[in-house]
């Protein structure tokens, strides 16, 4: 079995994600209904209703692909003989002894290796205030695809393993009762026996299309939760603000079956100097209507890594009958929607790359989501323990490498002043599968998600399209640069767009904002010095723009000391940053700067390093959190922000 069936036939990808204009303001729209905020419960905290679905939930593998056929999401089949296993946790964690070990003699064994479908079930009981509410079930991470069934009916299929994703669950949710939550999940088994050694599994439409440089952590790895609102709801808020003004947009939704009439009060928040505007709007049944706002913000102070400074937009609905003159915009609300966001300006100008007018340059670092004991299930601590790192070293700025965050990532740079490349799953993508993709729209939909979901949070500085994909059919692939492209231009802050390239020489560079590319000079290919001869003539092709190197790095072996001529040894790893960050740092009036590879070691799946239990060793910290003599070098590397002005 080595592609995902889903339940209904299709011809796209299965959200059906597209972006309309409404009122003249992009909205993403997935399953026909406008992609809700996946933060109100933190950002609006009391003032909706929500049901926590964390926990403990029955789960079982069906190698045979049995359960649809069988009815295993039917409220009367009995679970009773499946195992209890916990949510949000990767399944690969279930049985699986020394995952996090360096000791490869078990590699291959274990849940961790466990494929195709597998089944999650839950019983909740759904409050009787429920009824003649909208009702929305909540992922924020299940990979790499999922049928959801509620009380029996097949509610939602959501393919792409980073990406929330809310159901409609109104049609069938029973309020005041029992129901019951039934999850099916699916991971495309990675190699298969060959006769030279293992075989690489692809799969025409999925995003990896085939074996990447990560571990795919299966089934639900984020947390699960329901929403419920009024039926008339303020389903997202999408803010711009700069030069001491904040543009606002409410995204309302009348998911009623009749004509609505509400005021919409914005409030730009306490320590802005601005105050509250009404708008009166009225939809129709299934209409959405999208309201904007010009508020000034005199008081505001920019956003920034030294004075990482935040502000609360909210927006409360009036209830019927305002329309007709002077309702009371301090009584109850229908609802209540609130998000964070910082007043700051990123732009490309001058062929620099500048923060609130000003050249900054990007000391930083990839990394990956990942725990030894949760995998991809991390908690507010661990991007806590992330950050510390980072700011300990020194670093201004991370690179989300291949995959969209958890909202918790992203709430957690904005407090602490990280800067943020974000990326999504278009990794190692052929031509084949970018023309595929053409026409499928998973790889186009996934950047309209992760602009979307993420749009609001000032750390974000760069989007980031795809990953070392290939460039050799060129037409085919600046096609595909120009619909992911303009996907990415839904942000109303204008961030300038990248890619993390396999090449120096990709021929879309034109198309980027700011010129990102991988580069191992010394390592896989050339020598160390051939870098600052690339980087000069890429800058006179492009003058421009800025470049920025996403990915430099090598590995070093395990507590081996010696020469720093001596490959493997931690002095080698050391010398070799040291040779990439001075070629970089003296051309920083014309570079956006340098990410180091990597943070921390990370689990991957391929073919190498099994004898380390597939733990990729090129972190400046180990898997298990041991320093190598590199962290001290990059600690030491003195960002060259300060003298470009």
């Amino acid at each position: 079995m080595t592609q995902w069936r889903p339940a209904s036939a299709r011809r796209g990808e299965p959200a059906g994600t597209a972006v309309r204009t409404v009122d003249g303001v992009p909205v993403v729209f997935q399953y026909g209904q406008p992609v809700p905020s996946f933060e109100a419960r933190a950002d609006d905290p009391g003032e909706r209703d929500y049901l926590d679905l964390d926990g403990r939930w029955r789960f079982v593998f069906d190698p045979g692909d049995a359960g649809t056929g069988d009815g295993w999401m039917l409220a009367d089949f009995d679970d009773g003989r499946w195992q209890v296993a916990e949510v949000p946790l990767p399944w690969d964690l279930y049985d699986t002894s020394g995952f996090g070990s360096y000791d490869g003699s078990s590699y291959g064994t274990g849940t961790a290796f466990r494929d195709g479908y597998a089944w999650y079930r839950v019983r909740f009981g759904a409050p009787g205030t429920w009824s003649g509410q909208f009702v929305k079930i909540c992922f924020l991470g299940v990979n790499y695809a999922a049928s959801v069934y509620l009380n029996g009916t097949l509610v939602a299929e959501h393919e792409g393993g980073h990406t929330p994703f809310a159901v409609d669950a109104t049609p069938v949710i029973r309020p005041g009762a029992a129901n019951l939550l039934a999850v099916r999940v699916y991971r495309r088994p990675w190699y298969r026996p060959g006769a030279t050694g293992p075989a690489a599994i692809s799969c025409r439409t999925e995003l990896p299309h085939k074996p990447v440089d990560y571990w795919p952590y299966a089934g639900i790895t984020r947390g699960v939760f329901i929403e419920a609102t009024a039926q008339v709801t303020v389903s997202k808020l999408i803010t711009s603000a700069r030069d001491g003004r904040l543009a606002a947009a409410a995204v309302v939704f009348n998911h009623g079956a009749e004509l609505a009439r509400r005021r919409l009060i914005l409030d730009p928040g306490a320590g802005t100097g601005g105050g509250p505007i009404s708008r009166d709007v009225a939809l129709a049944p299934g209409e959405v209507a999208v309201v904007s706002a010009d508020l000034p913000i005199p008081g505001a102070r920019p956003w920034s890594p030294a004075d990482p400074r935040l502000y609360r937009l909210t927006a409360r609905l009036q209830d019927d009958g305002t329309m007709a003159g002077g309702a009371d915009e301090t009584g109850p609300a229908a609802d209540n929607l609130a998000v964070r966001y910082g007043m700051r300006a990123v732009e490309v100008a001058g062929g620099r790359l500048r923060l609130n007018g000003e050249p900054v340059f990007l000391k930083g670092l990839n990394w990956h989501e990942e725990t030894p004991g949760r995998g991809r299930a991390m908690r507010r601590q661990d991007y806590d323990q992330i950050l510390d790192a980072a700011t300990d070293l020194g670093a201004n700025f991370l690179r989300n490498c291949g995959y969209t965050r958890h909202p918790d990532f992203y709430r957690a740079a904005d407090e602490r002043g990280l800067l943020v490349c974000d990326e999504t799953d278009n990794f190692w993508v052929e031509s084949g599968q970018q023309h595929i993709q053409g026409r499928y729209g998973l790889s186009a939909a996934l950047v309209a998600a992760m602009v979307w979901n993420q749009v609001n949070h000032p750390c974000i500085v760069l989007w980031s399209l795809h990953n070392e994909s290939e460039t050799t059919d060129r037409g085919t692939y600046r096609r595909w640069i120009s619909q992911l492209r303009d996907a990415a231009r839904i942000d109303p802050q204008r961030r300038p767009v990248t890619w993390a390239s396999s090449t120096s020489w990709d021929p879309a560079f034109d198309l980027a904002d700011v010129i990102g590319f991988n580069e191992y000079f010394g390592y896989f290919y050339g020598s160390d010095a051939d870098l600052g001869r690339t980087l000069d003539a890429v800058h006179r092709q492009y003058p421009r723009s800025p470049i920025l190197i996403t990915e430099n790095g090598s590995y070093a072996d395990l507590g081996r000391h010696g020469s720093p001529a001596e490959t493997g040894t931690e002095e080698w790893q050391a010398e070799k940053l040291r040779q990439h960050w001075r070629q970089v740092t003296t051309r920083a009036d014309h570079l956006a700067g340098y990410t180091y590879w990597l943070l921390k070691d990370y689990k991957q799946r391929m073919t190498y390093n099994h004898n380390l239990n597939g733990i990729s060793a090129m972190g400046l910290i180990t898997f298990d959190g041991r320093r190598r003599a590199a962290y001290a070098t990059f600690r030491d590397c003195i960002n060259p922000s300060s003298q470009m002005k």
